[in-house]
């Protein structure tokens, strides 16, 4: 499985609009896409910055490309994005997944 990351950064105002359009977006179309077995959305408060953190979970590289296309080591940007994001970060990290353990300990 391949781990896929990206880190944007909005005003802090503007967060909870910024984690709703997400989901209009990006989270609609990795769920939609074949070979995406889900995503994880974080956000973290600074001061007036809140920084978004998103990790989508694959089958292969393959699988990311028919989500991001051949350059998939670039992030993939909405048309919208810049109405919200302080900046574009260009990259993305690509991860081997080793572990995913959500278990509950007692």
């Amino acid at each position: 499985m391949i781990a896929r990351t990206w880190h944007g950064r909005v005003a802090a105002g503007r967060a909870d609009d910024y984690y709703e359009y997400l989901l209009r977006t990006g989270v609609a179309d990795y769920k939609a896409t074949p070979g995406n077995h889900g995503v994880l959305v974080q956000r973290r408060l600074e001061g007036d910055v809140a920084h978004f953190v998103l990790t989508t979970f694959w089958d292969s590289v393959e699988s990311v490309k028919e989500f991001a296309g051949d350059h998939y080591e670039q992030a993939r940007y909405y048309p919208e994005d810049d109405g919200y994001l302080l900046e574009r970060e260009p990259d993305v990290m690509h991860a081997e997944v080793l572990l995913i353990d959500l278990s509950r300990r007692t």
